[in-house]
């Protein structure tokens, strides 16, 4: 049976969809390490978003919400990022809801050795890829990327407000 709704764009959904199945079989997945402490990527990418939010500043309910996840699970990793002394939590002004969340030194080295890994087998082969595309189209990328979640009741719901 042909699926008319994906229409020319059909080798573009399976791609997208190859890609998220693999990346969500491993998600969680502990299978990284560096100097004897395991890490996912769901870690590491709260980590990539805590170093980034040094200059930000945004509220960890911000933090949460470019990630695409919700709050709660947002800070079930923080938790397990404090166990393996990756980051460090800094309660404000007596208020247990009011907090900063900074990557420590050795979060950074590994996220630094992360990223020069990851950047090679990864996201270079997509990069030489999207080199291919003029600077001022791969906005239409990014934002038909983001549109796909646009629709989504899962997006939509309390936690991630």
């Amino acid at each position: 049976m042909q699926l008319k709704w994906m229409g020319e764009y059909r080798d573009i959904v399976e791609a997208l969809i190859h890609y998220c199945n693999i990346y969500a079989a491993v998600y969680k997945t502990e299978k990284m390490e560096y100097e004897g402490i395991t890490y996912s990527y769901a870690q590491i990418q709260v980590v990539e978003y805590l170093l980034e939010n040094e200059e930000r500043r945004d509220n960890m309910t911000a933090i949460a919400k470019r990630l695409g996840i919700t709050r709660s699970n947002f800070t079930k990793i923080v938790k397990r990022l404090e166990e393996k002394g990756l980051v460090e939590k800094k309660y404000l002004s007596g208020n247990r809801k009011s907090m900063t969340v900074t990557v420590n030194k050795t979060g950074k080295s590994l996220y630094n050795a992360y990223s020069e890994k990851i950047y090679a087998w990864h996201f270079l082969p997509m990069f030489e890829h999207l080199q291919k595309i003029p600077p001022q189209y791969r906005s239409y990328v990014r934002d038909a990327l983001y549109a796909l979640t646009n629709g989504s009741d899962y997006t939509k719901s309390a936690s991630y407000k």
